[in-house]
């Protein structure tokens, strides 16, 4: 299962999301089950229409899963510290959404006021 984090400035369009979507995927040669964006962007309908859009379950994370998740994440920004309170968004949300055997598959990209990663759960045997 692949999982996608998203974070995102406010009020970016459907068409923003998709395309950094489509990049990463390409990236990284696998496409998402489901998107996981940060709870405190509930009220961003560009991230809504692309998780309609494609299809995919758009999972909500509270901030405390965001918070337990920052220890292992690889990409920080102080800027978005600044203004959200946590280094990582993207990333912190993909892992949140796939629990504590998931690992970063791809950190996160950047484009157009949109953030992605992608983190993977392998199947056990």
């Amino acid at each position: 299962m692949v999982a996608a984090g998203l974070g995102c400035r406010r009020g970016v369009p459907a068409a923003a999301v998709l395309a950094l979507l489509r990049a990463c995927a390409a990236e990284a040669g696998s496409t998402p089950g489901l998107l996981a964006v940060p709870d405190f962007k509930r009220d961003e309908p560009g991230l809504d229409e692309a998780a309609r859009r494609l299809g995919l379950t758009l999972l909500r994370v509270p901030n405390d899963q965001l918070r337990a998740q920052q220890p292992r994440c690889v990409t920080r920004s102080a800027r978005v510290e600044d203004a959200v309170g946590l280094p990582s968004v993207a990333e912190a949300c993909a892992l949140a959404a796939l629990g504590p055997q998931a690992r970063l598959l791809l950190p996160r990209r950047a484009a157009d006021g949109v953030t992605c990663a992608f983190a993977l759960l392998e199947a056990t045997p």
